[in-house]
């Protein structure tokens, strides 16, 4: 090799390397994209995961992106922009009985296939209320197969709740009380919340218990049920699921911090030594219709 083609070779070879450099930094320097997915009907979750997004990206390094239903809350068939699912590393749900088109479907379906991890708000459990011989029927099911909860209300897990007067007092399940999505979660605390029932048979077998809640003036015998679990769902994912979420469970310090320290955990990422203090979240419940 002539010393005209050695020094092309031994260029080209430097150009190679501190493009991999690049890539490298580049990837380390990018912030994380969590993809909220609203639209419930009931607990204002298209106001108060704004917040929380805004919170994320001004005071935790990630970069977010709010989907909603259209034209509104109550408006079940159409979520537009879901194709942002195909970048995001995280997917936050908030839903509550969609019927959404098998095209938006598709990106849900494909995040899912993905194995990214993935996070779900109380309603979630029933994302989707298709009639029966549907088609996209499955999706009923979304809550059990995507956050190891129950699949749909009701049915033969008789998924239930114990009353919307009734309200329920959360507490740290010991053996979890080092467990780092729980730091600065101190409880007791009462959340808002209607105790939702998911047991006997769910969180699904394998999932990690967080927090306890205890209905508080229930309509009905009530037991304690789980009402923050973590696991890994069917699809391989690592998943966050609780059934708390009435916009006034978002006022409590304990629960910003649960949700805060939840999605950095989903990202793999350290949970934050340092809490960036309280935010104020001053949302409605909206009745449902």
């Amino acid at each position: 090799m002539n010393l005209r083609r050695r020094s092309l070779f031994l260029l080209a070879l430097l150009l190679i390397v501190l493009s991999n450099v690049n890539d490298v930094f580049a990837q380390k320097d990018k912030k994380p994209l969590v993809v909220f997915v609203t639209g419930d009907h009931e607990y204002s979750g298209e106001e108060t995961l704004p917040i929380i997004a805004a919170e994320l990206e001004k005071n935790y390094g990630m970069r977010t992106i709010v989907l909603k239903a259209y034209p509104g809350p109550n408006s079940e068939t159409d979520i537009p922009g879901l194709e942002a699912l195909k970048d995001a590393d995280l997917a936050v749900f908030y839903l509550r009985w969609r019927q959404l088109p098998k095209e938006q479907l598709a990106y849900i379906d494909a995040y899912l296939k993905s194995k990214k991890p993935l996070m779900g708000f109380r309603t979630t459990t029933h994302a989707f209320n298709y009639p029966k011989g549907h088609e996209s029927e499955k999706w009923n099911a979304f809550g059990e197969f995507a956050l190891n909860g129950p699949p749909g209300w009701g049915g033969a897990a008789k998924h239930t709740h114990y009353g919307h007067k009734s309200s329920t007092d959360v507490t740290v399940i010991p053996e979890q009380a080092k467990n780092p999505i729980l730091t600065g979660v101190t409880g007791p605390f009462h959340a808002r919340s209607w105790l939702y029932r998911v047991l006997p048979d769910y969180p699904t077998k394998g999932s990690t218990w967080l927090l306890m809640g205890k209905s508080v003036d229930p309509d009905k015998e009530a037991i304690e049920n789980p009402v923050a679990w973590t696991g890994t769902n069917s699809f391989g994912a690592k998943i966050f699921m609780t059934t708390l979420g009435h916009p006034d469970d978002f006022k409590i310090e304990s629960f910003q911090r649960l949700v805060i320290n939840a999605i950095h955990w989903e990202l793999g990422m350290k949970i934050p030594k340092q809490w960036k203090g309280k935010m104020d979240i001053q949302v409605q419940y909206r009745e449902a219709k």
